[in-house]
């Protein structure tokens, strides 16, 4: 099977620059909103190369920008759920992140006009201290998930899990399909290729190269980026440097890397990729 015949999924994790910080929400009041700006770019970029995505929307931003997500389905997006707060699943207790996560549900079916399928979770962080939100999922209606990444990062990760899309079974909760992070298998080590400031930081042509070698072997990747990585004027605010560092790396080269990348290969919204109804 060729490059050119695979059809890749193409996510945004729809959430302002400062969610990605790992501030406490109280730390939010006062922070420059920018959300509508990065929306904008994104928008003209995917309208121009003819290409749909999923749009993983937090609840929060939803709740402020409602035209913003009723826009985003307009064109024909996927809308799916990034979770109400941005609050780390393995932070939370099954009770709250059922809560926040049937709450969001709610308002972006509302919205969309969209059944909502499928999640993500702020961080990718399903790890194996939070497997137990996949049950919750299922129950709350999700098709399928795109958070465990198989990797190993201080924030999330769980290394060894299957690097395909595969289906997970929760018992008398049924059945939810698991589509990782896209990793590229190089010397026996995952290597994170899928997006955000792995697409910023590493050579183009280091994505590119690892996207062509997945898609020869028939496989489907997975891409992920975030409305501010188009805004590199965002705001610049003292965080720990480990978050700098990747937060805040090579923005100028988001935009043109991704008219590239679009060029390049063939994307879909992720339900559509797994063919979910």
């Amino acid at each position: 099977m060729t490059p050119q015949r695979v059809t890749n999924a193409l996510t945004v994790d729809f959430e302002d620059w400062y969610h990605g910080l790992e501030i406490a929400p109280s730390g939010w009041t006062g922070l420059e909103d920018r959300i509508e700006l990065g929306a904008r770019r994104l928008l003209d970029l995917l309208h121009e190369k003819r290409v749909r995505a999923t749009f993983f929307v937090l609840g929060i931003l939803a709740e402020k920008h409602p035209q913003l997500v009723r826009e985003i389905a307009a064109a024909g997006h996927e809308i799916g759920t990034h979770g109400w707060s941005h609050t780390m699943v393995y932070r939370m207790t099954p009770e709250a992140f059922s809560a926040e996560l049937r709450r969001s549900i709610d308002l972006l079916e509302e919205l969309s006009g969209q059944r909502i399928v499928g999640h993500r979770a702020p961080f990718f962080s399903i790890t194996r201290r939070s497997l137990w939100a996949l049950e919750i999922l299922v129950q709350c209606g999700i098709r399928y998930d795109s958070s465990i990444f198989p990797v190993l990062n201080y924030r999330y990760g769980i290394e060894d899990a299957p690097r395909w899309p595969y289906p997970i079974d929760n018992g008398t909760a049924g059945t939810l399909t698991e589509f990782p992070i896209t990793t590229w298998r190089v010397f026996g080590r995952n290597i994170p290729v899928a997006g955000g400031a792995y697409f910023r930081i590493l050579p183009y042509a280091f994505t590119r190269t690892a996207y062509r070698a997945i898609n020869r072997t028939g496989h489907h990747a997975v891409f992920y980026i975030h409305p501010w990585e188009l805004d590199p004027e965002h705001p610049r605010i003292p965080v720990p440097r480990r978050i700098a560092a990747t937060h805040y790396a090579n923005l100028h080269v988001t935009e043109p890397r991704m008219r590239r990348l679009l060029t390049d290969f063939a994307f879909a919204p992720m339900k559509d990729v797994l063919g979910i109804d």
